[in-house]
């Protein structure tokens, strides 16, 4: 092959290389993320300390949700477990589709209680978990409080 049928060669392989580049990334890949808070009512007047569902990207991040309400472990954690569920479904996403999740016990005993409820909550396939026993309590007198990163 001589110099000219060379360079030729190679400048027709890198356009197909950027062409078959270009198709296989999608638009929406290319765009830069952004930071999207999920609200069920309008923006409060005042910073708040913290939002409860916040997007970026394809990436959703839930805060941990507690319940406030009197009833045993496996209440609280169905009542989390729903109001988590409300919280994906509104933005886009579902229980499947949990990547992480951490649970914050209030006491260790608790442990196997909280998981017969939370078996098969986020379908065959679970996202990682970690759990803890909170030393000091969790605010708002729950029993459980439980955090999740999603994917949308």
């Amino acid at each position: 092959m001589n110099t000219n049928s060379r360079r030729k060669f190679l400048g027709r392989t890198a356009v197909a290389a950027t062409a078959a580049a270009a198709v296989a990334t999608p638009a929406a890949a290319q765009e830069k993320p952004v930071k999207r808070v999920i609200r069920k009512g309008p923006k409060p007047e005042k910073t708040p300390l913290f939002n409860g569902t916040v997007a970026y990207g394809n990436l959703l991040f839930i805060a941990g949700v507690g319940y406030h309400k009197e009833g045993d472990i496996k209440v609280h954690t169905k009542a989390v477990l729903d109001q988590i569920k409300d919280q994906l479904e509104a933005a886009g996403s579902s229980m499947n589709k949990v990547l992480k999740c951490n649970v914050y016990l209030n006491d260790l005993k608790d442990y196997a209680a909280m998981n017969e409820v939370f078996l098969g909550s986020f379908g065959d396939e679970p996202p990682v978990r970690t759990t803890i026993a909170a030393p000091g309590g969790i605010p708002g007198n729950s029993l459980v409080e439980i955090d999740v990163i999603a994917c949308i």
